[in-house]
């Protein structure tokens, strides 16, 4: 993966283009960087081009000017596509990624093939009272994180990931968070419920680990039943189904692209 920096942003991405077919996206989740994802780039290298973006605050994108937010990732991704006449693309998210590759689908669709949500809710018709239940959970491992982000992340690993493989990986990607970039998750919530549910113009895939937090299990259920799309709870796999299982994971993914 060859890294770029976008102009006049803070945002670091990598592409690989080696395939010169259709585009693939990924979008990490929260306390990581695109690294999470490296046995799909692996995989999926030469098979499409690939784009993997460090959100905001996360990995290498963390030179923030005044005024940056994550409510521009959607804006950056696009100035992305444009610098490299990306014309459209299929999009994965894990977790916080898959609240990102949402909004990017809100703002941009006639630029989306495909969206692949894992770990993550529908944006449009998102339940607070669901979350509300969840929060205090949250709150316990994030007030880790103003001591130490090592005490944070080795907390966090343990609902992030099911395998020890993984939540080692986890585990020290989560390392690499400052304490800083909290505040831009902050405005998360502006990009929920903020667009009409309608009609999707393209495919979707929603799913998650079956060792999931019962809550996401319901959330992925609910979600795929209204939208009568397709489903994956990916056996012996948590939160990060892409880093416990990424055989099976990518064996999923393939499917669906094809």
């Amino acid at each position: 993966m060859k890294e770029f920096q976008l102009e006049n942003t803070p945002i670091t991405y990598y592409i690989d283009d080696s395939a010169n077919k259709e585009w693939v996206v990924f979008i990490h989740a929260a306390f990581v960087d695109h690294r999470m994802f490296q046995k799909q780039f692996e995989y999926f290298s030469g098979k499409y081009n690939l784009l993997a973006v460090d959100i905001l605050g996360h990995g290498n994108s963390t030179k923030a000017r005044k005024g940056d937010s994550i409510e521009k990732m959607s804006y950056w991704i696009n100035q992305i596509f444009e610098k490299h006449n990306i014309l459209s693309a299929h999009f994965v998210g894990v977790s916080l990624g898959a609240v990102f590759i949402q909004d990017f689908a809100n703002k941009y669709e006639n630029k989306v093939s495909s969206l692949v949500c894992f770990g993550g809710y529908d944006i449009n018709d998102f339940d607070i009272k669901k979350q509300k239940s969840n929060s205090k959970e949250q709150m316990k491992i994030m007030f880790k994180a103003m001591f130490s982000i090592k005490w944070f992340a080795k907390a966090n690993k343990k609902i992030s990931a099911y395998t020890t493989e993984a939540q080692e990986e986890f585990y020290n990607l989560n390392l690499n968070f400052k304490k800083k970039s909290f505040m831009y998750l902050s405005k998360l919530q502006n990009l929920i419920n903020k667009f009409p549910k309608k009609q999707r113009q393209y495919k979707l895939l929603v799913g998650c680990g079956e060792h999931d937090i019962p809550m996401e299990i319901e959330i992925v259920n609910d979600w795929a039943e209204k939208e009568h799309c397709e489903k994956i709870i990916l056996q012996g796999a948590g939160h990060c189904a892409n880093m416990d299982k990424p055989k099976e994971f990518n064996a999923c993914l393939e499917n669906f692209l094809k």
